[in-house]
């Protein structure tokens, strides 16, 4: 109701003041960000590590401050361990959307169900800590949070200090006039919604809480307030020129290279320089008047130059990945160990390089990246990607009103991360357009920091970036990419800069699921061209959230499993590494796609080719073993010696290889070479496998019984059984109506019969925005996935079981005739499967080949041929031939969503036994290879289930026998397959023998042989 003044018009009243969650601005009362300092000999006291008492509120004003204070009575009050999130505890649920806000969006403002957790900490200082008073010889004391999302207000023994956004952003407070020795108060209530959840739709769970540390720091009279190491390069002369700036001043020591000198001032001495490859760090000292703190000193420089990024003065290739700061139990609070542990798998796979996608990582992961050696893009907490579908509502990018915050984002990620010699890149953020502020974000940065170039991809102008950066760009366009020739945008001006800049593709290869493929082909391309200098895969791990059934299995929730009303499904798993951070097929692919040595065939007979791929480090590092391997059996081995010369970078190196062993095992024979390391590293002991080749070994003619059975002599013809519908050929059992193989033998199975379809996989399943087929959906609209078999004859030809028939999907005139050839051998039967296709056939196939059951005792698998893990026509690098065992449930590969997994590659022969060395059935790839895949369910249970729980063991192994795979591709996200790797419908003829094997009767193989 308005209120009117007599004779004139009515009052409006007036607006009510902007909460301080929708307030633009970056918050009140926090300190001008400066550089971390992990320790220092200054007092520091963890209020984090422990419980908090916590209460949640269903909107922001539905408690009053009255919490704060430290006479409030919290006892009924719920406890929440800090760091955490409280969506993870019971308090709400999560929710996991990638571009879509999960919020009405009307910037700045926020729904009022806003969800708001009120929280409290009681502590005392140690009894030798004084500094509780500001001023005088004490010096001051400052609260310090690493993370808070997304928006806290902040109270110490009652007293308010200030609010704060950023949620990846430290911010500190001057608290010592506050605090006592007993009794202090620490309160922090804490939004989950805040005008900076519009800066911060960063395709990861939406998870409120307090999830990084909170410590108080004493500052000392005299204390370090901010520092700033600059530690340069020269490689011309192999020297490094150091100067530490500080406030107040010191003197810095740095004892391995006998340097004494004053703060601000320069020395310019020989030094080992710092690389990902070689991360030599000297340790050093910073001394003011109030405090000493230790420096790891790297020495290094980072430049765009001649159209490159060169560290160094060296063009360096990016081996790298994105990572996401997570845990399946804990989201987002990661704790040092698991850091450490991720750091170490990387490096131990051979990645060189992270990007932090989105946001500034906790400081003490930089620490590790400094300390085992990785190249770091640290990207800014900002990414605005919801607001580039929407019409008529401005972009915080491009919103004066924003820039502040944008500015205060810059400025903590580079204040903060400043000394750290792994940061090596700024990155201003994720998928927000462009926009002035972001060219004010630039701008600072680099008068701040002209040390490092800057990394911006989604503004293709690239005004503000050094680099032409992209994402999930075809082969085809890299290739133009690389030769500098993409496409002209109608810009002369912007195509001449886009052209001088180094090209990365900041994400590409969408590990989603199974996959993700056509990673080899990309890295030849970056190795084709120097202005490719690499890219970061999409992503490290899969933000899966530990949940478990009724009965204790463990399972992982993605997007909808907490009944959120939008959401993104499993796109949330597209990582390397599954939630709990066993490596997946993928990150060993990788790891062999991008290994810094690759070995091949040497130009003379009898020797083997090593080329040194590393940007920095020589060979010597590494030693080369050797293995002779006869039908996947290991015959010999030793060491090959290195040339007396170091292998530089670039460089080739013949070594020889021994003569092959005489009492070597007749059949196909192979050398494998593997590139280990000479000694233990900081990531790895020695031995451990940096890269690895086979070359075939001059194959010699079996004595024994063949690999393949000589064609069928005496065959018996098929005669009745003595059982009512059935046909006999040799010891095999046939349905004499429908021509289906019974029982080899003793064996009772099912089929073998024509199969083409697989559970789709997340990359089949494409992404709705990819302008190219999707090929799962078009297989179901083809209706692959319910193939119909009709038998149309069951023939005697001689002594050969010809079965016709016509395999179709329903409301199609589309169809594979499919004839059946049996023949038998002694114990052996032979088939050969030719299939010719009707009508226009405009999609590839899942897969070709068979598909038969045998009884669920028989889980035991060996097989000689790719291994020891999965492969597809596009993801088979890291398949190695040998002989490999593994159990029937070892096979399987874990996708959170499960789909088509397990396939292993160029499979010559395969058993299947009741136990390790119990009888079983043999199937011969009859003169070629196939696809060989056994699982406990059918392809269609696969496809059904939406979680590994659903998969229910039940009484029949499967085992698919495939003539032919289509590829993975990555059209999750990225490109699909490429043509020389899909499976395109033609004639098609194919052969395999299958026969009884006895049990064994010396001891069984190991589990697996790796």
């Amino acid at each position: 109701m308005s209120i009117s003044r007599t004779g004139g018009p009515p009052l409006s009243p007036a607006p009510p003041p902007t909460p301080y969650y929708e307030d633009v601005s970056p918050g009140t009362g926090s300190l001008p960000p400066r550089a971390w300092i992990p320790g220092s000999d200054a007092r520091r006291l963890s209020l984090s590590g422990s419980n908090w008492r916590f209460r949640l509120s269903p909107a922001a004003d539905h408690h009053g401050e009255e919490f704060a204070g430290p006479g409030f009575d919290d006892s009924r009050w719920a406890e929440l361990p800090v760091p955490s999130h409280w969506a993870l505890h019971g308090y709400g649920t999560p929710a996991y959307t990638n571009v879509r806000y999960p919020f009405p969006v009307d910037p700045p403002h926020v729904p009022a169900e806003n969800p708001t957790g009120d929280h409290r900490y009681v502590f005392d200082l140690p009894g030798d800590w004084t500094p509780y008073a500001t001023g005088g010889d004490e010096g001051e004391t400052l609260l310090r949070f690493e993370g808070v999302e997304s928006c806290a207000r902040v109270w110490m023994n009652g007293h308010e200090l200030g609010t704060f956004q950023g949620s990846r952003l430290p911010h500190e407070f001057p608290v010592g006039a506050l605090l006592g020795p007993h009794g202090n108060v620490l309160a922090v209530r804490v939004h989950q919604w805040s005008a900076g959840s519009y800066l911060e739709d960063q395709d990861q769970w939406w998870l409120p809480g307090i999830f990084r540390d909170v410590t108080l720091l004493h500052r000392p009279p005299g204390a370090v307030v901010d520092h700033y190491v600059h530690a340069g390069y020269d490689h011309t002369t192999g020297r490094g020129t150091l100067r530490v700036d500080s406030d107040p001043p010191g003197r810095v020591t740095v004892p391995e290279l006998g340097l004494d000198l004053a703060t601000g001032r320069s020395a310019t001495v020989p030094v080992t320089p710092w690389s990902a490859e070689v991360p030599h760090l000297y340790d050093a000292e910073l001394v003011t008047a109030g405090e000493r703190v230790p420096l790891r000193i790297g020495f290094r420089t980072a430049v765009v130059e001649d159209g490159l990024f060169k560290v160094n003065g060296t063009p360096v290739l990016l081996r790298g990945v994105n990572r996401h700061e997570f845990h399946p139990d804990t989201g987002r609070a990661v704790d040092a160990a698991t850091m450490r542990y991720d750091l170490v798998l990387m490096k131990r796979h051979n990645i060189n390089a992270v990007r932090t996608s989105h946001y500034p990582p906790h400081p003490a992961f930089l620490d590790l990246c400094d300390e085992l050696g990785l190249w770091v893009v640290d990207e800014c907490d900002l990414e605005t990607h919801g607001f580039q579908a929407l019409h008529g509502v401005q972009n915080p990018v491009d919103d004066e009103r924003w820039t502040p915050a944008l500015l205060d984002r810059a400025a903590r990620m580079v204040e903060r991360d400043k000394n750290h010699a792994s940061v090596v890149v700024w990155s201003l953020g994720n998928e927000c357009g462009s926009g002035a502020g972001l060219r004010a974000m630039a701008r600072w940065i680099r008068e701040r920091d002209p040390s490092r170039p800057l990394h911006y991809e989604n503004d293709p102008a690239y005004p503000d970036s050094d680099f032409h950066s992209r994402m999930y760009a075809s082969h085809d366009e890299v290739e133009l990419i690389g030769r500098r020739e993409e496409p002209a945008t109608g810009e002369p001006e912007q195509d001449a800069r886009r052209r001088s800049l180094p090209f990365l593709l900041c994400e590409y290869a969408h590990a989603m699921g199974n996959g993700p493929g056509g990673l080899a082909d990309y890295q030849r391309l970056f190795e084709k061209y120097e202005r490719c200098q690499g890219g970061f895969v999409w992503e490290w791990i899969d933000h899966g959230l530990s949940r478990r059934t009724q009965d204790g299995r463990l399972w992982f929730a993605y997007g909808g499993d907490f009944g959120e009303e939008l959401h993104d499904g499993n796109f949330v798993c597209d990582g390397l590494v599954f939630p709990d951070r066993t490596p997946s097929p993928g990150l060993t692919e990788y790891k062999k796609v991008i290994e810094p040595v690759r070995i091949g065939p040497g130009r003379a007979p009898g020797t083997v080719r090593v080329t040194n791929g590393y940007d920095f480090a020589d060979l010597s590092a590494l030693a080369f073993a050797w293995s002779y391997e006869a039908e996947g059996a290991r015959v010999s081995g030793g060491m090959l010696p290195l040339p007396e010369e170091p292998v530089l970078p670039g460089e080739s190196a013949e070594l020889v290889l021994p003569t092959p062993p005489e009492h070597a095992r007749a059949g196909e024979a192979w050398w494998t070479v593997s590139a280990v390391l000479a000694q233990d590293t900081d990531w790895a002991g020695s031995g451990h496998t940096v890269a690895w080749g086979q070359l075939p070994a001059v194959p010699q003619q079996p004595d024994d019984e063949p690999l393949y059975p000589a064609p069928p002599t005496a065959l018996r013809p098929g005669e009745e059984s003595g059982q009512e519908g059935t046909v006999r050929l040799g010891t095999g059992v046939f349905a004499a109506r429908t021509g289906q193989l019974l029982r080899l033998g003793g064996l009772a199975l099912g089929g073998p019969r024509l199969d083409v379809w697989r559970a789709t996989t997340d990359n089949d399943d494409g992404a709705p925005w990819q302008p190219a087929p999707r090929l799962g959906p078009l297989w179901r609209e083809t209706g692959l996935h319910r193939m119909r078999h009709r038998t149309d004859t069951v023939e005697r030809e001689g002594d050969t079981l010809v079965v016709s028939t016509r395999v179709a999907p329903a409301a199609s005139a589309l169809a594979l005739r499919t004839v059946y050839r049996w023949t038998a051998s002694g114990d052996a039967l032979r088939l050969e499967v030719s299939v010719e296709p009707e009508g226009h056939w405009e999609v590839p196939l899942p897969r070709l080949g068979v598909r038969l059951g045998l009884p669920a005792t028989y889980g035991h698998a060996t097989w000689f041929g790719g291994g020891p893990g999965e492969a597809y026509p596009d993801t088979r690098e890291a398949s190695r031939t040998g002989l490999w065992h593994s159990t029937v449930d070892a096979m399987q590969t874990p996708y959170v969503r499960p789909q088509e997994n397990g396939a292993r590659a160029d499979v010559r022969w395969a058993e299947l036994r009741e136990g390790p060395g119990g009888a079983g059935l043999r199937a011969e790839a009859d003169a070629a290879r196939c696809w060989f895949t056994a699982r406990r369910w059918t392809s269609e249970q696969l496809d059904a289930a939406r979680h590994t729980t659903d998969l229910v063991p039940g009484d029949t192994v499967w085992v698919h026998l495939d003539h032919g795979m289509q590829g993975i591709g990555s059209q999750s996200c990225g490109p699909g397959v490429l043509p020389r790797h899909q499976l395109t419908v033609g004639p098609a003829r194919f052969s395999f023998v299958f026969r009884p094997v006895a049990a064994r009767s010396g001891p069984a193989p190991g589990a697996s042989r790796r």
